[in-house]
């Protein structure tokens, strides 16, 4: 469980990424959820984008990738889901 600090200085470092990833329709098929566990294990922060045609709520859908991924939710800006997960062997972002 990260805490306030640590939530903040992730926001900062997503403002520069750009959203790689997208959830569509099909939302959260099996495939998607092993390309954004590869995506967490690679670079610990990532920026999903939820299309428009996805008609659930976003929080949920936040929500829900948060817990099959075993991540944390950062935030969730317009369409757009920011999630972290540290990488246990290689750890990339440093949060003390």
């Amino acid at each position: 469980m990260l805490n306030n600090k640590q939530k903040n200085l992730l926001k900062g470092r997503s403002n520069i990424l750009k959203p790689m990833y997208q959830i569509g329709k099909k939302e959260l098929s099996n495939a998607a959820l092993q390309m954004l566990d590869k995506a967490l294990i690679a670079h610990e922060l990532i920026k999903i984008q939820v299309l428009k045609a996805v008609e659930a709520p976003l929080m949920e859908i936040a929500l829900d990738l948060a817990s099959n991924l075993h991540a944390d939710v950062i935030q969730v800006i317009g369409r757009v889901i920011v999630l972290y997960r540290p990488n246990p062997i290689k750890p990339k972002i440093e949060l003390d």
